[in-house]
């Protein structure tokens, strides 16, 4: 069985190597260079062109790189599976579906399945850490699928960014929606609400956001001492470490993964973001 991902699941580029998922990398835009995610740059570098000015752009997965590789997937005839991106934030699941029908069209006995994740960054990366955890313990594909399925279904996704600015401009979010809070150390927190980031409420100071952040996941988590935690963060480890430690104390969960955010996530993001996933439902 082959998985497949896309670089906005914000794993490292050794997960991809060492469990055997095939990686399909976003790009990135900065000036006149451009640049596959996760395989030829690193989002320090997206982070400090960011506070030097430039804003990066970004473009989703290249429709050739998936019609090589579900090609592959069809003359060897193996089963395949791809979480893919949130369809509200990229093209990428849409493009990866009008290419597995362009395939199917020659192979038509083609076994792939291409899921919405309507996640990114480690929550959607939870779910493919997940998938290959289930295909390493010999677990059949259509049970893979059901499970991950469920947990996108009930991931819990929580931001804040320094700036929303940033994802007006690249159409995360409304501009209306986008207000700037910097002068008042205000901090804007969002959620995915069916794929889409959508501002809960503006608070003032890093301690109430981690504080409202807490209150939340009590109020919407389920057997939180029992799931991974994950944590990604817009270079600013110190911010991430704290949350760390707040969720530790009032959860006790089995683990909290930390991972800075991806370069293709930040482009949009900028430096400063702070993202928590966990689930309301684990069973």
């Amino acid at each position: 069985m082959r998985l497949f991902a896309d670089s906005a699941s914000d794993l490292p580029k050794d997960f991809f190597e060492n469990e055997n998922v095939v990686l399909f990398p976003l790009r990135v835009h900065i000036g006149n260079q451009d640049y596959e995610d996760v395989r030829g740059i690193q989002s320090i570098k997206v982070f400090d062109d960011i506070r030097s000015g430039n804003h990066p752009k970004t473009s989703q997965v290249s429709p050739e790189e998936m019609l090589s590789a579900f090609e592959k997937l069809a003359k060897d005839g193996d089963e395949g599976y791809y979480i893919a991106f949130s369809s509200e934030l990229s093209g990428t699941y849409s493009t990866a579906v009008m290419v597995s029908d362009q395939v199917r069209e020659e192979y038509p006995e083609m076994k792939l399945t291409i899921l919405d994740s309507k996640a990114a960054s480690l929550g959607y990366g939870l779910l493919v850490k997940e998938a290959a955890k289930m295909r390493d313990d010999g677990q059949p594909l259509n049970k893979i699928i059901e499970k991950t399925r469920f947990m996108a279904d009930h991931l819990e996704s929580l931001f804040t960014v320094e700036d929303l600015d940033y994802m007006a401009k690249g159409g995360r979010i409304s501009k209306g929606s986008a207000f700037v809070g910097g002068l008042l150390n205000i901090k804007p927190l969002l959620h995915v609400e069916d794929g889409k980031l959508v501002p809960i409420e503006k608070l003032r100071g890093r301690k109430k956001v981690i504080k409202r952040m807490i209150e939340l996941m009590k109020e919407r988590g389920s057997q939180l001492d029992q799931q991974t935690i994950a944590i990604s963060h817009g270079d600013d480890e110190e911010f991430a470490n704290t949350l760390k430690e707040e969720i530790e104390e009032n959860f006790h969960p089995q683990k909290v993964e930390i991972h800075m955010i991806g370069s293709v996530i930040a482009a949009h993001t900028g430096p400063g973001t702070l993202a928590l996933f966990f689930f309301n439902k684990i069973e």
